[in-house]
């Protein structure tokens, strides 16, 4: 083990050691279709360990303070991909953001801003409409399409073939990466980042034989030319998916008619 990384695990488990109570502050945007003509900031102080996950912090808020308050979750370990929210700015996961790499250092009070994911209209507090996400989602036939009789026995596939596609198998539809991308927010008709990874793992996977139709989808107006290549989306993913690359691969697949 190298001395960064010994030093890094060390204080790791410091952190994690450290029992000692704290109080954080959080502010977050608040909107109630209801009651609310725009959304508006609401700050609450919430008793915190270094250990905690930022979702422990809501449901402290939900069950303890307001019970209005409203936000997306399932699962809690970062599978779900249900409670992506902005977190400081940044699109992440509530489930695995851990507390001790949010607090300020010395001692100091730490707030910590909270807002719904942008792009996506917001139905209440953190919660956004997913149905244009999930269009985008359905739109680029994110299944094995196969032709012919069915086969005999299975479907065999090299490892190499498999490596092919691996990266874009770990989306989990958060939405982090759709709606971290500039060009979604000003037009939400763009496919986005999300729906063309997941093209992207079957038009690259060699059992599937429909990689030109979804070829011919994202090559709409609408699709795969969008992309400015901001990198805000490999940025944005929880899962560590390589978004910008996959995208270019499909627009290197359209260029030179080749998968």
């Amino acid at each position: 083990m190298s001395t960064a990384t010994s030093t890094k695990a060390d204080a790791d488990a410091a952190a994690f050691a450290d029992h000692t109570p704290i109080t954080v502050t959080l502010k977050i945007l608040r909107f109630n279709p209801e009651v609310d003509s725009e959304a508006h900031w609401e700050t609450y102080e919430v008793p915190a360990q270094r250990t905690d996950r930022l979702l422990n912090l809501l449901f402290y808020v939900k069950d303890y303070l307001d019970g209005t308050f409203s936000f997306r979750r399932s699962c809690a370990h970062g599978v779900c991909g249900s409670d992506a929210m902005q977190i400081n700015g940044v699109n992440r996961l509530a489930c695995k953001v851990l507390m001790k790499d949010l607090l300020e250092k010395d001692g100091k009070q730490t707030t910590i801003t909270i807002a719904p994911i942008k792009g996506l209209v917001t139905l209440k507090d953190l919660y956004v409409d997913m149905d244009p996400f999930f269009e985008a989602f359905r739109a680029v036939k994110p299944y094995l399409i196969t032709y012919g009789n069915e086969p005999s026995r299975e479907r065999i596939q090299s490892q190499a073939d498999r490596d092919r596609f691996d990266d874009t198998t770990k989306c989990i539809l958060c939405a982090c990466c759709t709606s971290s991308c500039p060009v979604y927010w000003n037009d939400g008709s763009y496919f986005g980042p999300a729906a063309i990874v997941n093209a992207h793992r079957f038009i690259f996977d060699s059992r599937d034989e429909a990689a030109e139709e979804r070829l011919d989808i994202l090559n709409d107006s609408e699709g795969v030319w969008r992309c400015r290549t901001t990198f805000n989306c490999t940025d944005a993913c929880p899962r560590g998916i390589q978004v910008t690359k996959a995208i270019q691969e499909v627009k290197r697949a359209l260029l030179f008619k080749r998968v």
